[in-house]
């Protein structure tokens, strides 16, 4: 069974979770400084750290990737994730100091019914924490976990969804990892198919393949748009040797796994991003046509990632919660 994005050698991803809050932090810690990007559509994103990304920053790489629920709230768990690597003497030498490297980015869950009256203090911190301590290489837990906890969509109860493939001629492997809380749609309008459908693998996210027909109502706006469900955020890896220039490409490549996976897709009411990450253990013999390859193939592994994080949804225990996949098609 694929572990995800810890089929990446190198990479470690930790889930922590408030049961009643109803919301969760995910942690994606690199084994070291690994060079990273991020590329960012939607018209709503709340970020920390993503400015040091940009190719003509000082910093190379960085030392884990954060993605929350919480919306600003949510970016405290970027803290906890800094305080338990510097406890292990991670970070950017700056002398005798090191400054662990940490940008993260959140979603918006407050209004899932979960219980928000943390008084002067989010748990958010807390959660970093605990969430990079239970970082491991094992495969990556999915569904209403970690960021995905308090996830929602359109019309089905979002979650946390990894994926990952061998790009073919490269010697390389690209994966995903990505928390669901989308205005837009997964499925092909109510319908059990998921827009993913025609990248499925196997029987992964039930095995239906492509919608037969696509109905009159499919790309419909939703009539009555959940609040606050209009963010998915994402974490692209590969084996490969890249620059932050081409790490940048990308994540923004890999974008078009939103677009095949969710409708609609990066609004203005969203704040839709995807962070990249590359190893460095793969040299590419090609550089240019290689990294269009690794593109192809992460945009196909988001896709992917967006539908098994649906698939693996469970619904939230409160009054009048959203319907989980499983609960309407399979139950």
């Amino acid at each position: 069974m694929s572990g995800g994005l810890t089929d990446i050698a190198g990479i470690r991803v930790g889930h922590a979770e408030d049961a009643r809050a109803l919301s969760g932090t995910t942690a994606i810690v690199f084994d070291a400084p690994t060079v990273a990007a991020v590329d960012i559509r939607g018209g709503g994103p709340g970020t920390r750290d993503t400015d040091l990304l940009d190719p003509e920053r000082t910093v190379a790489g960085v030392d884990a990737l954060v993605l929350s629920g919480g919306s600003v709230f949510g970016l405290d768990a970027a803290a906890g994730v800094v305080a338990r690597l510097a406890e292990t003497g991670r970070g950017f030498a700056v002398g005798p100091a090191r400054v662990p490297i940490v940008p993260a980015a959140i979603l918006f869950d407050l209004l899932n019914g979960g219980d928000k009256a943390w008084g002067r203090f989010s748990p958010y911190r807390d959660l970093g924490y605990a969430a990079a301590v239970a970082a491991s290489a094992g495969p990556v837990a999915m569904g209403s976990v970690g960021a995905g906890l308090g996830a929602r969509t359109a019309n089905l109860k979002g979650g946390l969804g990894s994926a990952s493939a061998l790009v073919e001629g490269t010697g390389a492997r690209v994966a995903a990892l990505v928390a669901v809380n989308a205005l837009g749609r997964v499925t092909v309008g109510d319908g059990p198919h998921f827009w993913a459908g025609p990248f499925e693998e196997g029987t992964e996210f039930g095995g239906l393949g492509p919608a037969p027909k696509i109905p009159p109502d499919a790309f419909a706006w939703p009539a009555k748009p959940m609040p606050g469900a209009n963010t998915t955020i994402a974490v692209v890896a590969t084996d490969a040797r890249l620059t932050k220039a081409e790490a940048r490409r990308l994540a923004v490549t890999a974008q078009d796994g939103l677009a095949r996976a969710i409708v609609p897709a990066h609004t203005p009411l969203d704040g839709d991003l995807v962070f990249s990450a590359a190893t460095g253990a793969v040299p590419l013999a090609d550089p240019v046509g290689d990294l269009a390859r690794l593109g192809d193939a992460a945009a196909r592994v988001l896709a992917r990632a967006v539908a098994l994080g649906v698939y693996h949804a469970r619904a939230l225990p409160v009054t009048g919660a959203q319907a989980a996949w499983r609960d309407r098609f399979e139950g």
